[in-house]
């Protein structure tokens, strides 16, 4: 991989609702593991008493959209929406609103999202009106919203980019391999920019299902990510975007570049029995890491930490675990961001990206799982482990 300069971070989280407000949370976790995690409006007490869920609170779209034109989209889309006015306006691209004259335009920056499950909510309302009510009673301003590219597209839309618009859907690993549809796009000059990253938001149906799967710690039951006592996921919501550019071109322009991106890799391992689809792999992870480690060119005693997707299911975090110290050995340190914030799948891996970019500017590491964190973290691996044996990780460095 050339290098490729991340020049602009937005983000929506359940600690922040924007970047400043997310590198301060990581230096005071556990304060901001609890106001993640405080009663919300998606879930409530009432209904779900065992549900214990990360929202983003105080997320107000007119105070942050303005009045009109977003009346009909749906939560994630708002989210992203705000995600990229934020990283496009830090990047120096927009100002107000407005593109800023001499910097990139409309035609030069794409998007490259992700989503697991991103228009899950407007599908279930929909059926919900067609089936306690009638079809009729259908509203077509609303029904965009079941399509799953439709966040990243209405993102497009608001923002007036006009170059390649892809949605890559592959659940957790979803936000990190975007950034190879990115690289590939820049790299045959279809843009000179793009907004990578994705999100998911929290909903009544995705409780339901991994609550049947019995994937959940629900009320009081231990949810530590990493821990070996660890009964299950808390879920969460949050979206990320960064304006990811050539770093010669970043440079040119005097750009203040946040981070590096230098390495991607994935893997895949099949369940070794066609009756299980599950399928956590120690294997796949490590040749995740070495892949992106040598599309970097960086050996494994240069890396400082990990940015890890430690999320609370003992199989898959022993196994994460496992795949890291095979190639990193036992002493790199491992942060799992996802206990300030939860399993919200490819919001997680942007969200652990955000948090990776903290780290390399100099925000302490944390929450730490393991190892010995060093004075400066020049250089470290992101990981998203995905429920059917695919792994993806990209190498991010301090610019």
């Amino acid at each position: 991989m050339k290098p490729l300069a991340i020049t602009g971070t937005g983000v929506v989280s359940p600690v922040a609702l924007d970047w400043e407000g997310l590198r301060q949370a990581l230096t005071a976790p556990e304060a901001a593991r609890t106001r993640a995690f405080a009663t919300g409006s998606v879930l409530t007490t009432d209904k779900w008493p065992g549900a214990r869920t990360a929202e983003v609170h105080g997320f107000e779209p007119n105070a942050l959209l303005g009045d009109k034109g977003h009346r009909n989209f749906d939560r994630l889309t708002k989210h992203l929406i705000v995600a990229a006015k934020r990283a496009l306006e830090m990047s120096g691209h927009k100002k107000d609103g407005q593109f800023v004259p001499g910097m990139l335009g409309p035609e030069q920056i794409g998007i490259c999202s992700s989503t697991a499950y991103g228009s899950l909510d407007a599908i279930t309302e929909l059926n919900l009106v067609a089936e306690l009510e009638d079809p009729r009673y259908i509203n077509p301003a609303r029904f965009p919203n079941t399509v799953i590219n439709a966040a990243a597209g209405y993102v497009s839309i608001w923002e007036d980019l006009r170059a390649p618009n892809a949605t890559v859907v592959d659940g957790n690993c979803g936000t990190l391999d975007a950034v190879l549809t990115c690289e590939t796009h820049l790299a045959h000059r279809r843009a000179d920019a793009f907004l990578v990253g994705g999100g998911d938001v929290l909903s009544e149906p995705l409780y339901v299902a991994f609550q049947r799967i019995g994937a959940l710690a629900e009320g009081a039951a231990c949810w530590e990510p990493g821990s070996p006592d660890s009964t299950g996921l808390h879920l969460g919501e949050g979206a990320a975007y960064f304006v990811v550019e050539r770093r010669s071109e970043a440079e040119a322009r005097g750009a203040a570049i946040q981070a590096v991106l230098t390495g991607y890799g994935t893997a895949f391992e099949p369940p070794t029995n066609d009756a299980f689809l599950l399928n956590p792999t120690p294997v796949a992870v490590a040749r995740a890491i070495r892949l992106a480690l040598d599309d970097a060119g960086v050996p494994p005693s240069r890396v400082d930490a990990v940015v890890s997707s430690l999320g609370g299911l003992v199989k898959y975090d022993a196994a994460e675990l496992l795949g890291i110290e095979t190639v990193l050995g036992p002493d790199v340190a491992v942060a799992a961001p996802k206990a300030l914030w939860g399993e919200c799948f490819a919001g997680a891996a942007a969200l652990g990206m955000a948090a990776g970019v903290a780290f390399l500017s100099g925000t302490p590491l944390a929450p730490l799982v393991s190892g010995t964190p060093k004075p400066a973290c020049k250089t470290l691996v992101v990981t998203a482990v995905g429920y059917y044996g695919n792994v993806s990780a990209v190498v991010l460095r301090a610019p």
